[in-house]
């Protein structure tokens, strides 16, 4: 495992954009955040092709990647922060430098379409990434808690994962793995494949966009993860937000999926995935799920070097 520095006032945050274009209203957006992240004391450095939107549905795949490995190896950049969510930021997959990034490990933190981006250089690197609210965001969301979120992670160094009241236990047990996950119909795309991820051992953690997938193409995603054996090597599940207009939760949906038939913990919390309020969450982490403590799941180790 590879965890990266931590972060400071005056420090360099790179904006990248690996998923959809940055256009349109999204353009003032990206502007009012870097406002917003130099008033707290941050510099902000825009990738080359972070307003580039070269098909038309977004920038080329070498064009995103091309700013990603030059964010990673540039060293006046002490942070990468995604720009926003979409739906193809894996086109990077086969251009990122991943030597070049394990060599040079700093703070990379999205959701959404990142999720593709942040757990697979997890797995090619073994850098710690994070699932976290994305730079657009923190000029749009009414209120500055996931910002907040995004300072006490990598400035404070602070490693709690939200408030006892936050969770609720589905299926008791304890267990102890590496986190991974995200958004669940991005990690189905990392099952199987030449990128695929290791889900042997793992704390797997998942939410879903309600607005975007119904309950059936919930059932379908987890279906696949099922026949593909994920909940055979999984330790533990943490499940996160579904918000979707027929009120079917995402529990529901999961135990109408793998039933009793697996004997790791469940819990449950709505402070992570398209929801305003959002943790920030450690990829590749080891954490602890322990349904008989206050504290539900723990992280066992440090996620950034505090040095």
């Amino acid at each position: 495992m590879i965890i990266p520095n931590k972060l400071k006032k005056g420090d360099t945050i790179g904006v990248v954009a690996p998923s959809n274009p940055i256009i349109g209203e999204n353009i003032q957006e990206i502007m009012n955040a870097r406002k917003k992240a130099q008033n707290y004391g941050f510099k902000v450095e825009f990738s080359k092709n972070l307003f580039s939107n070269t098909h038309g549905y977004s920038s080329s795949a070498k064009e995103k990647a091309e700013d990603i490995n030059f964010m990673f190896a540039n060293k006046n950049i002490n942070m990468i922060w995604c720009a926003k969510g979409g739906e193809n930021s894996n086109s990077t997959f086969e251009y990122l430098d991943y030597n070049l990034i394990k060599e040079n490990p700093k703070i990379i933190c999205g959701y959404s379409d990142i999720t593709s981006l942040t757990n697979i250089i997890n797995s090619k690197t073994g850098l710690v990434t994070f699932s976290g609210t994305n730079f657009k965001t923190i000029a749009t969301d009414e209120t500055d808690f996931s910002y907040e979120e995004i300072i006490n992670r990598f400035i404070n160094c602070n490693d709690n994962l939200g408030k006892a009241e936050d969770y609720k236990v589905l299926k008791e047990g304890t267990a102890e793995g590496r986190l991974i996950g995200g958004n669940l119909s991005l990690i189905r795309g990392l099952v199987c494949g030449k990128y695929q991820v290791d889900f042997k051992d793992k704390i797997l953690f998942l939410e879903e966009l309600g607005f975007e997938t119904n309950p059936a193409l919930v059932s379908n995603y987890l279906y696949y993860m099922k026949q593909n054996n994920v909940f055979d090597k999984i330790k533990g599940l943490w499940i996160g937000s579904y918000n979707h207009e027929s009120n079917i939760s995402l529990e529901k949906i999961v135990f109408d999926v793998i039933g009793n038939n697996y004997e790791f913990p469940i819990i449950k919390s709505d402070n992570f995935g398209h929801i305003e309020n959002k943790i920030v969450i450690p990829i590749g982490t080891m954490a602890r799920i322990d349904t008989t403590s206050k504290e539900k799941i723990k992280l066992l180790e440090s996620f950034v070097n505090n040095s």
